[in-house]
Protein backbone atom coordinates (compact mmCIF):
# COMPACT_ATOMS: atom_id res chain seq x y z
CA UNK A 1 0.00 0.00 0.00
CA UNK A 2 2.72 2.93 0.65
CA UNK A 3 3.46 1.90 -3.00
CA UNK A 4 -0.17 2.97 -3.87
CA UNK A 5 0.09 5.96 -1.75
CA UNK A 6 3.63 7.05 -3.12
CA UNK A 7 1.91 6.99 -6.57
CA UNK A 8 -1.16 8.42 -6.16
CA UNK A 9 0.47 11.51 -3.72
CA UNK A 10 3.09 11.80 -6.08
CA UNK A 11 0.55 12.78 -8.89
CA UNK A 12 -1.43 14.45 -6.98
CA UNK A 13 -1.38 18.56 -7.79
CA UNK A 14 -2.22 19.73 -4.45
CA UNK A 15 0.47 17.21 -2.24
CA UNK A 16 4.08 17.75 -1.91
CA UNK A 17 6.14 14.91 -0.66
CA UNK A 18 8.63 15.66 1.42
CA UNK A 19 9.92 12.87 2.87
CA UNK A 20 9.50 8.94 2.87
CA UNK A 21 10.75 6.71 5.18
CA UNK A 22 11.54 2.67 4.44
CA UNK A 23 13.65 0.72 6.89
CA UNK A 24 14.72 -1.55 3.77
CA UNK A 25 17.23 0.35 1.89
CA UNK A 26 16.88 -0.36 -1.79
CA UNK A 27 13.16 0.54 -1.46
CA UNK A 28 13.66 3.55 0.16
CA UNK A 29 16.49 4.75 -2.17
CA UNK A 30 13.65 3.39 -5.42
CA UNK A 31 11.01 6.06 -3.69
CA UNK A 32 13.37 8.79 -3.32
CA UNK A 33 14.64 8.41 -6.28
CA UNK A 34 11.19 8.52 -8.21
CA UNK A 35 9.67 11.03 -6.31
CA UNK A 36 12.57 13.39 -4.93
CA UNK A 37 11.84 13.39 -1.39
CA UNK A 38 14.25 12.97 1.76
CA UNK A 39 14.99 9.76 2.77
CA UNK A 40 14.70 8.37 6.34
CA UNK A 41 15.48 4.79 7.33
CA UNK A 42 13.77 5.42 10.65
CA UNK A 43 10.03 6.50 10.42
CA UNK A 44 10.05 8.23 14.17
CA UNK A 45 13.46 10.25 12.80
CA UNK A 46 11.57 11.63 9.83
CA UNK A 47 8.04 12.67 12.20
CA UNK A 48 10.84 14.78 14.08
CA UNK A 49 13.10 16.47 11.71
CA UNK A 50 11.13 16.80 8.70
CA UNK A 51 8.71 19.63 8.16
CA UNK A 52 5.50 17.95 7.74
CA UNK A 53 2.07 19.07 7.23
CA UNK A 54 0.35 15.29 7.28
CA UNK A 55 1.86 12.01 7.86
CA UNK A 56 0.59 8.46 5.86
CA UNK A 57 1.17 5.75 7.85
CA UNK A 58 1.49 2.27 5.57
CA UNK A 59 3.95 0.36 7.72
CA UNK A 60 3.20 -3.61 9.27
CA UNK A 61 0.41 -3.54 11.66
CA UNK A 62 2.20 -3.28 14.71
CA UNK A 63 3.92 -0.37 13.91
CA UNK A 64 0.63 1.81 13.56
CA UNK A 65 0.39 2.51 17.20
CA UNK A 66 3.33 3.79 17.72
CA UNK A 67 4.06 5.67 14.60
CA UNK A 68 0.78 7.00 14.53
CA UNK A 69 1.27 8.82 18.55
CA UNK A 70 4.23 10.22 17.63
CA UNK A 71 2.82 12.11 14.82
CA UNK A 72 -0.11 13.05 17.00
CA UNK A 73 2.38 14.35 19.67
CA UNK A 74 4.17 16.18 16.54
CA UNK A 75 0.99 18.13 15.66
CA UNK A 76 0.92 16.48 12.58
CA UNK A 77 -2.32 15.53 10.95
CA UNK A 78 -2.45 11.37 9.92
CA UNK A 79 -4.06 8.74 7.06
CA UNK A 80 -3.42 5.00 9.19
CA UNK A 81 -3.70 2.47 7.07
CA UNK A 82 -6.02 -0.27 8.24
CA UNK A 83 -6.17 -2.13 10.67
CA UNK A 84 -5.95 1.62 13.06
CA UNK A 85 -3.73 -0.75 15.30
CA UNK A 86 -2.92 -4.44 16.30
CA UNK A 87 -5.17 -4.30 19.31
CA UNK A 88 -8.28 -2.38 20.41
CA UNK A 89 -6.08 -1.16 23.50
CA UNK A 90 -3.78 0.67 20.99
CA UNK A 91 -6.54 1.94 18.65
CA UNK A 92 -8.07 3.78 22.23
CA UNK A 93 -5.00 5.06 22.78
CA UNK A 94 -4.60 6.63 19.22
CA UNK A 95 -8.13 7.66 19.51
CA UNK A 96 -7.61 9.57 23.22
CA UNK A 97 -3.98 10.95 21.75
CA UNK A 98 -5.83 12.41 18.77
CA UNK A 99 -8.72 13.73 21.15
CA UNK A 100 -6.67 14.91 23.34
CA UNK A 101 -4.72 17.00 20.92
CA UNK A 102 -7.29 17.56 18.09
CA UNK A 103 -4.82 16.06 15.79
CA UNK A 104 -7.30 14.78 13.24
CA UNK A 105 -6.61 10.70 12.31
CA UNK A 106 -7.80 8.88 9.42
CA UNK A 107 -8.15 5.32 8.95
CA UNK A 108 -7.47 3.91 5.73
CA UNK A 109 -10.76 1.98 4.93
CA UNK A 110 -10.37 3.06 1.33
CA UNK A 111 -13.60 0.54 0.57
CA UNK A 112 -15.72 3.49 1.76
CA UNK A 113 -14.79 5.49 -0.94
CA UNK A 114 -14.99 2.86 -3.83
CA UNK A 115 -17.75 4.58 -5.98
CA UNK A 116 -19.93 1.32 -5.97
CA UNK A 117 -20.44 1.59 -2.50
CA UNK A 118 -21.10 5.32 -2.11
CA UNK A 119 -23.68 4.87 -4.90
CA UNK A 120 -25.11 1.81 -2.57
CA UNK A 121 -25.17 4.09 0.66
CA UNK A 122 -26.80 6.92 -1.43
CA UNK A 123 -29.70 4.75 -2.40
CA UNK A 124 -30.56 3.20 0.66
CA UNK A 125 -30.69 5.96 2.41
CA UNK A 126 -33.01 7.47 0.03
CA UNK A 127 -35.20 4.68 0.87
CA UNK A 128 -34.60 1.87 -1.70
CA UNK A 129 -34.67 -1.00 0.82
CA UNK A 130 -37.26 0.28 3.72
CA UNK A 131 -35.98 -2.93 5.91
CA UNK A 132 -32.01 -4.07 5.47
CA UNK A 133 -32.78 -8.19 6.33
CA UNK A 134 -28.86 -8.90 5.87
CA UNK A 135 -25.71 -8.00 4.69
CA UNK A 136 -23.34 -10.59 3.55
CA UNK A 137 -19.84 -9.86 2.31
CA UNK A 138 -17.01 -12.37 0.29
CA UNK A 139 -13.50 -11.01 0.40
CA UNK A 140 -11.29 -14.00 -0.81
CA UNK A 141 -7.96 -14.13 -2.74
CA UNK A 142 -4.49 -15.62 -2.75
CA UNK A 143 -1.73 -15.77 0.05
CA UNK A 144 0.01 -12.52 0.37
CA UNK A 145 3.88 -13.45 1.23
CA UNK A 146 3.56 -9.96 2.51
CA UNK A 147 1.19 -10.56 5.78
CA UNK A 148 3.46 -11.89 8.79
CA UNK A 149 2.16 -10.01 11.29
CA UNK A 150 -1.48 -10.74 11.46
CA UNK A 151 -4.04 -13.12 10.05
CA UNK A 152 -6.99 -12.75 7.70
CA UNK A 153 -9.24 -11.35 10.80
CA UNK A 154 -7.65 -8.35 11.18
CA UNK A 155 -6.04 -8.01 7.97
CA UNK A 156 -8.38 -8.43 5.48
CA UNK A 157 -11.76 -8.47 7.69
CA UNK A 158 -11.76 -5.08 8.90
CA UNK A 159 -12.40 -3.64 6.10
CA UNK A 160 -16.05 -6.01 5.79
CA UNK A 161 -17.06 -5.48 9.18
CA UNK A 162 -16.44 -1.68 8.90
CA UNK A 163 -18.85 -1.99 5.13
CA UNK A 164 -21.28 -4.17 7.15
CA UNK A 165 -21.60 -1.56 9.72
CA UNK A 166 -21.87 1.67 7.17
CA UNK A 167 -24.12 -0.15 5.65
CA UNK A 168 -26.63 -0.93 8.23
CA UNK A 169 -25.82 2.09 10.11
CA UNK A 170 -25.67 0.86 13.84
CA UNK A 171 -23.16 -1.35 15.15
CA UNK A 172 -23.23 -5.03 15.57
CA UNK A 173 -24.01 -6.05 19.24
CA UNK A 174 -22.83 -9.53 18.94
CA UNK A 175 -21.17 -11.82 16.33
CA UNK A 176 -19.95 -15.49 16.22
CA UNK A 177 -17.28 -16.77 13.99
CA UNK A 178 -15.68 -20.33 12.84
CA UNK A 179 -11.87 -20.33 11.52
CA UNK A 180 -9.40 -22.25 9.84
CA UNK A 181 -5.61 -22.26 9.53
CA UNK A 182 -4.45 -24.48 6.29
CA UNK A 183 -1.43 -23.16 4.60
CA UNK A 184 -0.42 -19.33 6.74
CA UNK A 185 2.65 -20.26 9.59
CA UNK A 186 1.13 -18.69 12.09
CA UNK A 187 -2.20 -16.99 12.04
CA UNK A 188 -5.49 -17.93 10.46
CA UNK A 189 -5.86 -17.81 6.57
CA UNK A 190 -9.79 -18.80 6.93
CA UNK A 191 -12.73 -17.01 8.42
CA UNK A 192 -16.86 -17.43 8.52
CA UNK A 193 -18.06 -14.87 11.00
CA UNK A 194 -21.55 -14.02 11.84
CA UNK A 195 -22.54 -10.47 13.34
CA UNK A 196 -26.34 -9.48 14.64
CA UNK A 197 -27.39 -5.97 15.14
CA UNK A 198 -29.37 -4.56 17.21
CA UNK A 199 -32.25 -3.61 14.23
CA UNK A 200 -32.26 -7.25 14.11
CA UNK A 201 -30.59 -7.61 10.66
CA UNK A 202 -27.51 -10.17 10.35
CA UNK A 203 -24.61 -9.77 8.94
CA UNK A 204 -22.25 -12.74 7.37
CA UNK A 205 -18.29 -11.98 6.20
CA UNK A 206 -16.71 -14.68 4.29
CA UNK A 207 -12.86 -14.19 4.48
CA UNK A 208 -9.73 -15.93 3.27
CA UNK A 209 -6.18 -16.45 1.81
CA UNK A 210 -6.97 -19.23 -0.33
CA UNK A 211 -8.59 -18.60 -2.71
CA UNK A 212 -6.83 -18.84 -6.32
CA UNK A 213 -8.38 -15.53 -7.78
CA UNK A 214 -9.79 -12.13 -6.08
CA UNK A 215 -13.15 -12.26 -5.27
CA UNK A 216 -14.50 -8.94 -3.67
CA UNK A 217 -18.51 -9.15 -3.43
CA UNK A 218 -21.00 -7.33 -1.09
CA UNK A 219 -24.79 -8.52 -1.04
CA UNK A 220 -27.61 -6.34 0.59
CA UNK A 221 -31.28 -8.20 0.99
CA UNK A 222 -33.80 -5.87 1.88
CA UNK A 223 -38.04 -5.77 1.91
CA UNK A 224 -38.07 -4.17 -1.52
CA UNK A 225 -35.20 -6.57 -3.39
CA UNK A 226 -31.47 -7.20 -3.15
CA UNK A 227 -28.60 -5.07 -4.16
CA UNK A 228 -25.17 -7.20 -5.57
CA UNK A 229 -21.87 -5.29 -5.52
CA UNK A 230 -18.76 -6.04 -6.83
CA UNK A 231 -15.76 -4.08 -5.67
CA UNK A 232 -13.45 -4.77 -7.80
CA UNK A 233 -15.59 -3.94 -11.16
CA UNK A 234 -17.49 -0.79 -9.26
CA UNK A 235 -20.27 -2.69 -10.79
CA UNK A 236 -24.21 -2.63 -9.00
CA UNK A 237 -27.15 -3.97 -9.30
CA UNK A 238 -30.80 -4.12 -7.84
CA UNK A 239 -33.70 -6.83 -8.15
CA UNK A 240 -37.16 -5.92 -7.12
CA UNK A 241 -39.03 -8.71 -4.96
CA UNK A 242 -40.78 -10.82 -7.27
CA UNK A 243 -44.03 -11.74 -7.49
CA UNK A 244 -44.66 -15.09 -5.87
CA UNK A 245 -47.92 -15.52 -7.70
CA UNK A 246 -46.25 -15.34 -11.21
CA UNK A 247 -43.69 -18.12 -11.06
CA UNK A 248 -41.54 -18.42 -13.89
CA UNK A 249 -40.85 -22.54 -15.16
CA UNK A 250 -37.29 -23.77 -15.40
CA UNK A 251 -37.56 -26.60 -18.29
CA UNK A 252 -40.46 -25.90 -18.42
CA UNK A 253 -42.11 -28.23 -15.14
CA UNK A 254 -39.92 -26.36 -12.31
CA UNK A 255 -41.45 -23.61 -10.48
CA UNK A 256 -38.86 -20.39 -9.27
CA UNK A 257 -39.27 -16.71 -8.95
CA UNK A 258 -37.54 -13.86 -10.10
CA UNK A 259 -37.52 -10.07 -9.58
CA UNK A 260 -36.31 -7.10 -12.27
CA UNK A 261 -32.43 -6.69 -12.43
CA UNK A 262 -31.58 -3.27 -12.57
CA UNK A 263 -27.89 -2.02 -13.66
CA UNK A 264 -27.09 1.10 -11.45
CA UNK A 265 -25.23 3.74 -13.27
CA UNK A 266 -21.71 4.30 -10.80
CA UNK A 267 -19.48 7.15 -11.97
CA UNK A 268 -16.28 4.78 -11.39
CA UNK A 269 -13.05 5.91 -10.04
CA UNK A 270 -9.91 4.90 -8.10
CA UNK A 271 -11.14 4.87 -3.93
CA UNK A 272 -7.66 5.78 -3.09
CA UNK A 273 -7.59 9.13 -4.99
CA UNK A 274 -10.41 9.75 -3.32
CA UNK A 275 -9.46 8.65 0.38
CA UNK A 276 -6.54 10.91 0.29
CA UNK A 277 -8.07 13.69 -1.19
CA UNK A 278 -10.73 13.79 1.37
CA UNK A 279 -7.86 13.62 4.05
CA UNK A 280 -6.16 16.44 2.65
CA UNK A 281 -9.59 18.45 2.81
CA UNK A 282 -9.32 17.12 6.26
CA UNK A 283 -5.45 18.48 6.82
CA UNK A 284 -6.76 21.74 5.17
CA UNK A 285 -9.59 22.76 7.55
CA UNK A 286 -9.12 20.12 10.99
CA UNK A 287 -12.70 18.57 10.20
CA UNK A 288 -13.19 15.12 11.08
CA UNK A 289 -12.60 12.64 8.67
CA UNK A 290 -15.10 10.29 6.89
CA UNK A 291 -13.29 7.56 8.45
CA UNK A 292 -12.11 8.13 11.97
CA UNK A 293 -9.80 6.86 14.33
CA UNK A 294 -13.52 5.61 16.46
CA UNK A 295 -14.70 3.48 13.27
CA UNK A 296 -11.24 2.35 13.13
CA UNK A 297 -11.83 0.89 16.56
CA UNK A 298 -14.99 -0.55 16.29
CA UNK A 299 -13.43 -2.58 13.49
CA UNK A 300 -10.38 -4.09 15.19
CA UNK A 301 -12.50 -4.59 18.17
CA UNK A 302 -15.08 -6.85 16.00
CA UNK A 303 -12.11 -8.36 14.26
CA UNK A 304 -10.45 -9.21 17.49
CA UNK A 305 -14.33 -10.75 19.01
CA UNK A 306 -14.09 -13.28 16.11
CA UNK A 307 -11.30 -14.51 16.56
CA UNK A 308 -12.17 -15.05 20.62
CA UNK A 309 -15.35 -16.68 19.46
CA UNK A 310 -13.75 -18.85 17.56
CA UNK A 311 -11.47 -19.98 20.04
CA UNK A 312 -13.99 -20.20 22.67
CA UNK A 313 -16.59 -21.70 20.21
CA UNK A 314 -19.34 -19.12 21.79
CA UNK A 315 -21.07 -15.68 20.61
CA UNK A 316 -19.19 -12.33 21.70
CA UNK A 317 -20.70 -9.71 23.24
CA UNK A 318 -20.04 -6.23 22.40
CA UNK A 319 -21.78 -3.94 24.50
CA UNK A 320 -18.91 -3.50 26.62
CA UNK A 321 -17.07 -1.59 23.88
CA UNK A 322 -19.91 0.84 23.25
CA UNK A 323 -20.07 1.92 26.87
CA UNK A 324 -16.01 2.20 26.32
CA UNK A 325 -16.29 4.58 23.18
CA UNK A 326 -19.23 6.80 24.74
CA UNK A 327 -17.21 7.63 28.03
CA UNK A 328 -13.90 8.45 25.60
CA UNK A 329 -15.91 10.80 23.34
Amino acid sequence: MGLNHLRVLGEHPDARLVAISDPARPALEAATARSGAQGFENALAMIREAELDALVIAAPTTFHAELALAAIDADVAVLVEKPVAATVDDGLRILAASRARGVPVQVGHVERFNPAVLELGRLIAEGWLSTIYSISSRRAGPFPARIRDVGVTVDLATHDVDILSWIARERPHRVYAETAQRIHADHEDLLFGLLGFPSGATGFVDVNWLTPTKRRQLVVVGEEGMFELDYLTQRLTFTKQPNVGQPTLIGGYAPTFEGDVALVPVLSGEPLVAELEAFMQVVRDGSRPIVDVEDGVWAVAIATAFLEAAATGRPHDLSDLQVTLAGAS
